[in-house]
């Protein structure tokens, strides 16, 4: 603390030094100009060219639907009930361990509807499964 002379009144100073802080913000200002034009720089290097490939279609994942009425499709084909749907999937697992499920449900299904296909889905053996929803 730094205190006024003998002869005045003995009270700490309240001011704040602050040419610390400015020598600190100055060091970290070059710095940075010194260090950006470093950053720009890069190798050139020439890439090969290959041919534009398509995705596999057996690894797209399945699509789960459920409609407003509660119907339940899979892959866009209709399913009867939780039962065939369950062994559906059960059919595609067998053939695919590795079956990954994207649910589409309406916004207005009631949940308990949703709850029960996520079930059969599980039921199946189904480890992946994902809901899709719109960006709002």
């Amino acid at each position: 603390m730094a205190f006024k002379p003998q002869g005045e009144e003995q009270d700490a100073m309240s001011e704040i030094n602050v040419t610390p802080l400015v020598d600190v913000m100055l060091v970290l200002v070059i710095i940075l100009l010194v260090t950006a034009p470093l950053l720009t720089q890069s190798v050139h290097v020439t890439l090969p060219e290959t041919a534009e490939t398509t995705p596999d279609i057996k690894d797209q994942p399945m699509q789960l639907g459920i409609d407003t009425q509660g119907s339940i499709t899979l892959n866009k084909a209709p399913m009867a009930d939780l039962i065939a749907l369950e062994a559906a999937l059960k059919t595609e697992l067998a053939k695919n361990p590795e079956t990954a499920v994207h649910l589409y449900a309406d916004q207005r299904v009631v949940y308990a509807k949703v709850a029960e296909v996520m079930a059969a889905a599980q039921h199946a053996g189904i480890t992946k499964l994902a809901f899709v929803t719109l960006e709002q």
